[in-house]
């Protein structure tokens, strides 16, 4: 198991679970985004890969580069968050131990106090590694962004006996690796209530119900900062997007209905 006394801010997230506190998280890809979700008193602060989707235009995760991750990492940073700050490893920068070793090593020189990869009983060996190394880790479980496209696509995972039993192993793989947490993404909600329950590392869910130990959203979800549609686990409250269009809208008619002067 990783050492929490070692590091105040990953002890912090594993008390919260101990003493029945939900633990919240979102993504920032930039330093205003970090300052925004940081003065909100966010608990952690994922630097995504879902960045190659909501800021760079692309359709999916697959592309994103390491070199891409550091760069908005260290924009990140740069807001210096009392949030403890976890980046993304992308897809194809740990297909081995020691490519993994080097790629978790550049983000943390980039600012980054954990990790996240994912996988479970695959990758455990790996996990096990970056921890042993001094690296925290959160782990991923359930729907896999980097893969899902070979899985199906996005769906509720967990349904059928097999897949659950499945997740179920990655969860136990993961914590018994030494990751500090584990994102449940779009696990079938009665599935991530009993793995909240059964493991003792905190649980992160996203789109898997309301019973895990906490939350996790990307930011542009949250405040509807694009046109949409946005997944059904987010519903933004307001759509933030359209009032400030309104706002260059309207800017843009009061310039030109100015009149010139000479």
């Amino acid at each position: 198991m990783v050492n929490t006394t070692e590091n105040s801010k990953i002890f912090h997230i594993a008390q919260k679970k101990r003493n029945g506190e939900r633990i919240t998280a979102l993504t920032a890809y930039d330093f205003p985004q970090a300052q925004l979700v940081d003065k909100a008193g966010v608990d952690i602060i994922l630097v995504g890969d879902s960045l190659g989707n909501v800021v760079l235009g692309r359709n999916d995760t697959l592309e994103v580069t390491l070199d891409e991750m550091e760069h908005h990492l260290r924009a990140v940073c740069r807001a210096q968050p009392e949030a403890l700050v976890v980046a993304d490893l992308p897809n194809h920068s740990y297909r081995t131990l020691n490519q993994a070793m080097e790629s978790a090593q550049r983000l943390v020189g980039s600012g980054a106090e954990a990790v996240k990869l994912e996988g479970g009983t695959a990758i455990a060996d790996i996990i096990s590694s970056i921890v042993g190394s001094g690296i925290p880790v959160m782990g991923h479980a359930g729907l896999l962004p980097q893969t899902a496209h070979l899985e199906g696509g996005y769906r509720i995972r967990g349904k059928q006996p097999e897949e659950a039993e499945q997740i179920r192993m990655d969860v136990r793989a993961i914590e018994e690796s030494g990751a500090f947490a584990v994102v449940l993404e779009l696990v079938e909600k009665n599935l991530a209530r009993d793995l909240s329950k059964q493991t003792s590392i905190p649980t992160i869910g996203i789109g898997s119900g309301t019973e895990c130990d906490g939350q996790i959203l990307v930011l542009h979800d949250l405040l509807g900062l694009a046109p949409g549609p946005f997944p059904r686990h987010a519903n933004p409250p307001v759509h933030y997007f359209l009032e400030m269009q309104k706002t260059i809208e309207q800017w843009s008619d009061s310039v030109r209905n100015q009149s010139a002067t000479r």
